[in-house]
């Protein structure tokens, strides 16, 4: 099944996008790094986070079937983002800093949550500290490092996990490479960046959307 027949599928498509939008709330198990070095990683990590002022990256969203769809992804602090999905897709996820939300043309839809009970907060807010919100997971390669956000309270928001590479040329020495988000029925949803690009200009019209519960046009 190619992208464009997959996002025929109603249901899918909104589950297949919601895994950007929805997830983990503010509140994070918290667990200790696994070996004393790890402590530095966490750091970095953070620091590579709160060192990003603008990023736009090419990322390809694949679910747990194994079927992807592609796209570009703006980044703006404090807490904007767009997901803006290859031609023939009818959605849109956005942070206009405030509330995330998960835009559906064809259904003239629009879904809204705050960016705290948002599964990317830790990326997209500056003020919060990481460290505070997960824990390091051991890697079978020394470049890279990886962070396991959850609340063992709430298993029904899932677990997402952070990937970054050791990255000379990306703020604070770290790439974030992809993400992992992993529902409460185990449904896994891998979102993978390349071609990350830094510090260039962007809008704030960036992350505004024309609502289409207020016109029956289709996106232009």
């Amino acid at each position: 099944m190619n992208t464009l027949s997959l996002f025929k599928n109603r249901p899918v498509a909104s589950a297949f996008a919601l895994a950007l939008a929805v997830g983990v709330p503010a509140s994070f198990y918290v667990a200790p790094a696994p070996v004393e070095a790890a402590a530095g990683d966490l750091d970095r990590a953070v620091d590579a986070l709160r060192g990003i002022s603008t990023m736009k990256a090419d990322f390809v969203q694949t679910d747990r079937n194994g079927q992807a769809v592609s796209g570009v992804m703006t980044l703006k602090r404090p807490g904007k983002i767009r997901f803006e999905y290859e031609k023939g897709v009818d959605l849109l996820v956005v942070s206009n800093g405030k509330s995330m939300y998960m835009i559906d043309y064809a259904v003239n839809q629009v879904q809204r949550w705050p960016i705290r009970n948002s599964p990317l907060g830790a990326l997209l807010d500056p003020n919060r500290d990481v460290k505070k919100y997960g824990r390091l997971i051991e890697t079978s390669h020394s470049d890279v490092v990886s962070i396991e956000v959850r609340d063992s309270d709430r298993p029904e928001f899932g677990v997402i996990t952070l990937i970054f590479q050791r990255d000379a040329s990306a703020p604070g020495g770290l790439r974030l490479t992809h993400w992992v988000a992993l529902d409460s029925q185990n449904h896994r949803t891998t979102v993978r960046l390349r071609n990350h690009r830094y510090g260039m200009a962007v809008a704030d019209s960036t992350f505004r959307f024309r609502d289409p519960r207020r016109t029956s046009r289709r996106p232009g």
